[in-house]
């Protein structure tokens, strides 16, 4: 079943995303809640530091004022030592706030990382079929990033500048109201040259999260299929594809950098005309007796600190737009529900689910219909009626051309998709009536396309298994994986790269192996394609003891290692078109037969009849449910 998802959470590019600025900052302020001491520390630094602001512009006065008419030195000196003292005092606000509000960027950033890891990892398959890599790194890496001086220099610092701001303020309107009407008298230009830079900044950071998205989804697959660009002489034509991306991306910032060119002079300018303007009422009130020079001189100092901090709001509105940008995706993307799974109608508990795999489980598919994307009036039909069961001590094969639908019965097996009509059991119990974890947990899958992580063998093998390192080593000497480990310098302490790349195919193929049966798993895939012919006969010796007792679905690779399954299903278009043994199948010299003789070499490969079962990197999936 696939994931519900939100609008635009697959496509980055989407335009037309409402601007829920409250609702993002409310959410957003939620990972704050766990440290409210830092910001409460972080708030009482600033506005303390806000209120040593005012020191300046009231020692100032006063020395004009007081201290050079009355040639008072001691005053002055006084004064000039309060206002050192005041400066010492501030450097050790700022540095403490500065300290308590990284750390708090820092933690949150953490957490938010840690959330949206889990989260992808509930996603269903579809959503993965749906969303390129790359784009999910953005959102994990580079759109989490782009918060951290929203908490780190916005939120509280923020918070702070209002209190400078409302602090100024009271103290301009108690000195002079009349001096602080005049002083705030470009306040509205303000706001409307903030309002019209706002508008325009948050489309152009919504655009520039999408390129970077598009630039990272680019890197990832190309990277990852970098043989085959130098296989093909891709280079050059790759090359000219990342450029017109990263032109995009530049074009994008340059647009924003435009606008703060246009935006910052701006707020400039009309700090300069308040001032222009409180010099021509003041000295006109100077002038006429009504108000001394040292008020004008403290207003002077009064409106420069009190503008700083409208400008400093409207840098932060800038970080503020940034993490609206990024935040609206990360929220979609934790917004994507994750695949919901029937409640079990029937409660099965661990131990009776131990019992029932000693005792053997029986695998039916009953006319199973099964089709990828959403529901339409006229679905494209991958799987059409299919029917079989795999009982304990059998194997049931499949065969069939690329798309016949193999894959597709692995994936519901596997429970990465729901069927939309029919119903796969386990002893007559529907798989959706049985706890998902459970049910895989009695499943070892290894696929044609084999992922090792980057991590040492040990850890590779046993994954979340409680298994020693003799247990482990038991498990790879069944499928010959022991000769491979130990070639290795460090053996099970030897890290692999990425993917497993420090070993060869084969070898990873036997890792691979190994991992799946190294927990007596109820499910296992036989991929023997890379391996040689002595590798191959170790693991076939191996699934021969393990199958024992067990229910087997087997996807052929090779027809030859499929000939004494109990019965094998001819897959065609979604639909088993012939089903028998070998014998029975060859007697009907149908779709079997010729793919059999195609593959002996008895015919050639034209003709409408597809070639079954050729695919060169094709899965064999043996899946014994029950114990041997």
């Amino acid at each position: 079943m696939a994931a519900t998802l939100s609008p635009h959470a697959g496509d980055e590019d989407g335009a037309g995303v409402k601007r829920y600025d409250r609702r993002l900052v409310r959410r957003l302020l939620v990972y704050v809640r766990p440290y409210r001491g830092l910001v409460a520390g972080a708030l009482v630094l600033l506005m303390t530091e806000g209120l040593l602001q005012l020191v300046g512009p009231i020692l100032t006065e006063r020395v004009i004022d007081v201290a050079l008419p009355t040639r008072d030195a001691a005053l002055a000196w006084h004064s000039a030592l309060l206002f050192a003292g005041s400066l010492v005092i501030a450097f050790g606000c700022s540095y403490g706030e500065t300290i308590l509000t990284t750390m708090l960027g820092q933690r949150v950033m953490r957490d938010l990382r840690q959330q949206l890891f889990e989260h992808v990892q509930r996603l269903s398959i579809g959503f993965y079929d749906r969303t390129p890599v790359g784009r999910l790194v953005t959102r994990v890496t580079s759109d989490v990033e782009s918060l951290n001086e929203l908490f780190t220099a916005g939120v509280v610092a923020g918070l702070g500048d209002l209190f400078t701001l409302l602090a100024i303020a009271v103290m301009m309107i108690v000195t002079d109201w009349r001096l602080a009407v005049a002083a705030f008298a470009v306040i509205p230009l303000v706001y409307l040259t903030s309002h019209l830079f706002q508008k325009r900044v948050r489309v152009i950071y919504r655009d520039i999260r999408a390129r970077l998205a598009r630039i990272n989804a680019s890197l990832q697959e190309r990277i990852s299929g970098m043989r085959v660009v130098q296989l093909f002489g891709r280079e050059h034509s790759e090359a000219e594809r990342f450029a017109v991306l990263n032109k995009g991306h530049l074009d994008a910032n340059l647009k924003s950098i435009t606008i703060y060119a246009l935006y910052f002079p701006a707020i400039e300018f009309l700090t300069s005309l308040a001032l222009a303007i409180l010099l021509v009422a003041g000295a006109r009130r100077v002038g006429m007796g009504t108000l001394s020079v040292g008020v004008v001189a403290a207003f002077l100092q009064l409106l420069r600190r009190f503008y700083q901090p409208l400008q400093d709001l409207a840098d932060k509105f800038n970080t503020l737009q940034q993490a609206m940008a990024a935040s609206e995706r990360i929220f979609l993307l934790l917004d994507t529900e994750p695949a919901a799974a029937p409640p079990p109608r029937v409660v099965h508990s661990s131990d009776a689910l131990a019992r029932e795999r000693a005792a053997g489980v029986t695998i039916a598919f009953e006319e199973v219909w099964f089709h990828y994307g959403e529901s339409s009036d006229t679905p494209a039909w991958v799987l059409r009626g299919v029917s079989f069961v795999a009982r304990p001590g059998e194997t049931i094969a499949l065969v069939g051309h690329t798309g016949a639908g193999k894959t597709t019965i692995v994936n519901l097996l596997l429970r990465f998709y729901e069927p939309q009509r029919g119903r796969i059991t386990a002893n007559g119990v529907d798989v959706r009536d049985l706890p998902i974890d459970e049910w895989r947990r009695l499943i070892g899958y290894v696929q044609q396309d084999i992922f090792l992580f980057a991590a040492d063998v040990r850890a590779n093998l046993r994954l979340d298994a409680p298994l020693d390192d003799d247990a482990v080593m038991a498990a790879a000497a069944r499928v010959g994986a022991d000769r491979v480990i130990a070639r290795l310098p460090s053996q099970l302490d030897q890290v692999l790269g990425e993917r497993g790349a420090s070993v060869s195919v084969g070898e990873r193929q036997l890792l691979s192996f190994a991992r799946a049966i190294a927990a007596d798993p109820s499910v296992l895939d036989e991929a023997t394609s890379a391996v040689d012919s002595e590798a191959e006969a170790e693991i076939s010796a191996g699934l021969r003891a393990l199958m024992k007792g067990r229910s087997t679905i087997a996807i052929a690779h090779r027809l030859s290692t499929i000939v004494g399954a109990n019965e094998i299903l001819v897959l065609h278009h979604g639909e088993v078109r012939e089903r028998g043994t070998h014998a029975q199948l060859r007697a009907m010299h149908g779709l079997y037969d010729r793919l059999y003789r195609l593959q002996a070499g008895e015919v050639t490969g034209s003709g409408s009849i597809p070639a079954i079962g050729a695919e060169a990197s094709s899965t064999t999936l043996a899946s014994p449910l029950g114990g041997g």
